[in-house]
C-alpha cells in the first residue's frame, strides 16, 4: 500500500485543500472517495482505508474547509469561508473529477460520514452547476452516521445562526448553538466519562479524540448556518427524485447513534430514497454501536460488511 498527499485550491479561491490517497500495490479494481464528518479530518480513516487497499481499492479523501491540514490557522478551524456550503460541495466534486481522471474507467464509490453523509446526500442531487446529475456515473454511495432532521428545526437553526452572525460576526463561535446541536447526544450514556462517549464504546478512541487539536474546536456561527442549509437540501424529497436510478446506496449506522435518533432517523432517511428514487437501497444498523462505526469495538465486522457490499456492486456491474 502506498500513501500520498497532495493539494488543490478550494472553490473559495484561496485555501489549499489537503488530499490523502491510499493506493494498493496491485492494479486497483475501484475507487472509494471519503467525505469526513464535522470536527475531524481524513487521516482518521487511515485504518479503514488500509483495509480497503488490501482488497484492491484506491481510497482518497480530503480535509474539508476548516478542518485538518486544510485549516491554514487555528482561527480557520470550523470556518467554511465566504462561499460556505457551495464551496464544500464544489471541493467534493473537484476531488472526484481529479481522481476519475487519474483512474479512468474504474468504478467509483463515495462514502460520507456524519456531516459528510449529509453533504454526500446533497451532492447526489446537484445538477445545475455541473452539467449533469452528480449521481450519474457513480457505482455506489455509502451513507454513514446520517439522520433525518426535521425541517422546522433546521430552519430555526438557520434563522438563529444568521441573527448571531449578524451581531457577532462570521467567525464568532456560539456556545448556544453548539449546545443546541450536541447537548443531548450523551444523555443515553450516563454516567458519561467524557463529553464524547456518544462517539464509540472504544474508550481509547474517545480519549484520543478528546486530546486531538483537530477534533477540539467549536464551529463558527457562519459554518453552522451553512451546514444547516446544506442538511435542509439533503432532506428535500423533490431534490431526491432527481437521483440517477442506476445508483446503488447503502445506509450504515450504529443503532445507538444519537445523530440518527438511535436508528429511527436512519430508517426515515432510508425511506426517503426508497419512496422517491428507483435506486437499489440497502440499510444496516449495528446493535449497540454508537456514532463512529468505523471506530467501534466491532469495527472488523463493519469493515467486512462494507467490503462485501462494495464487491457485490462490482459483480453487478460486471454482469451488465
Amino acid at each position: 500500500m502506498k500513501k500520498t498527499d497532495e493539494k488543490f485550491t478550494s472553490a473559495d479561491g484561496r485555501t489549499p485543500i489537503h488530499v490523502r490517497k491510499w493506493s494498493p500495490d496491485e492494479q486497483p479494481k475501484a475507487v472509494v472517495q471519503l467525505i469526513h464528518g464535522m470536527v475531524e479530518f481524513v487521516g482518521r480513516y487511515s485504518a479503514f482505508a488500509s483495509y480497503l487497499t488490501d482488497h484492491g481499492y484506491v481510497v482518497v479523501g480530503h480535509d474539508q474547509l476548516g478542518h485538518g491540514e486544510s485549516a491554514m490557522t487555528p482561527d480557520d478551524y470550523g470556518y467554511f469561508g465566504e462561499y460556505g456550503n457551495e464551496a464544500l460541495i464544489a471541493d467534493i466534486h473537484t476531488l472526484r473529477k481529479r481522481t476519475e481522471a487519474e483512474y479512468p474507467g474504474l468504478p467509483y464509490y463515495m462514502l460520507g460520514h456524519s456531516m459528510g453523509s449529509f453533504l454526500l446526500r446533497q451532492y447526489l442531487t446537484e445538477k445545475e452547476k455541473y452539467g449533469a446529475s452528480c449521481s450519474e456515473g457513480l457505482a455506489g454511495a455509502i451513507i454513514m452516521g446520517t439522520g433525518q432532521q426535521k425541517a422546522i428545526a433546521l430552519q430555526s437553526g438557520i434563522v438563529l445562526s444568521a441573527i448571531i452572525k449578524g451581531i457577532r460576526g462570521h467567525r464568532h463561535r456560539s456556545r448556544l448553538i453548539n449546545s443546541m446541536v450536541f447537548s443531548s447526544y450523551n444523555k443515553k450514556f450516563k454516567p458519561a466519562r467524557t463529553a464524547f462517549d456518544w462517539l464509540t464504546k472504544d474508550t481509547e478512541v474517545v480519549d484520543w479524540y478528546c486530546d486531538e487539536e483537530w477534533c477540539s474546536f467549536i464551529f463558527t456561527v457562519s459554518a453552522y448556518n451553512e451546514m444547516f442549509k446544506g442538511i435542509l437540501k439533503s432532506i428535500d424529497k423533490n431534490r431526491t427524485k432527481t437521483i440517477s436510478p442506476n445508483l446503488a446506496m447503502l445506509f450504515v449506522s450504529g443503532a445507538d447513534d444519537p445523530v440518527g435518533d438511535f436508528g429511527e432517523g436512519v430508517r426515515k432517511a432510508y425511506m426517503q430514497y426508497i419512496s422517491n428514487t428507483k435506486c437499489i437501497v440497502d440499510i444496516k444498523l449495528y446493535l449497540d454501536d454508537r456514532h463512529e462505526i468505523l471506530n467501534e469495538t466491532d469495527r472488523d465486522v463493519v469493515y467486512a460488511d462494507i467490503l462485501t457490499w462494495l464487491d457485490e456492486r462490482l459483480a453487478d456491474i460486471d454482469e451488465l
